[in-house]
């Protein structure tokens, strides 16, 4: 599993005009399912993300996580993140997870992270926007 984060002051996610999804302050994770991905992957992702220091503390370092500052997070599934890019001008996506592969394990990344913070999500396969105020630039790659 492939997940990019970002600090976010703010974050939404629309599909035709309609908000569907939204964080203050917190991350918005893109999420990507690759081949051999499954429940156990998903879950050290997301113990990672909610543990991950990227929120300053009265120091000013990145001391506190996601869970530390009770935090939002906006999570948004993007195939696109498995993308082969190595050579060539066009990205190739053999490494990327089935679409019912990929959609029943962000399905279960989402719900297991519902039980833990406040959060939002897009739509799994939706031509979505999604807007942010990247708050730093904070934003970091995540594999497991």
């Amino acid at each position: 599993m492939i997940g990019l984060i970002q600090r976010v002051s703010t974050a939404s996610v629309s599909i035709e005009g309609e908000v569907v999804g939204e964080a203050g302050k917190g991350l918005l994770l893109l999420l990507g399912v690759q081949k051999g991905d499954d429940k156990q992957k998903a879950d050290r992702l997301l113990d990672k993300l909610l543990r991950y220091r990227v929120f300053p503390d009265d120091d000013g370092k990145m001391n506190l996580s996601l869970v530390d500052i009770a935090g939002d997070l906006l999570v948004v599934s993007q195939f696109t993140l498995a993308a082969d890019t190595r050579k060539g001008t066009r990205p190739g996506f053999s490494s990327a997870a089935t679409p019912a592969d990929a959609e029943a394990l962000y399905d279960y990344f989402c719900e297991a992270a519902k039980e833990r913070v406040s959060m939002a999500t897009g739509r799994f396969g939706a031509d979505m926007q999604v807007s942010l105020v990247n708050d730093g630039p904070v934003t970091f790659w995540l594999e497991v």
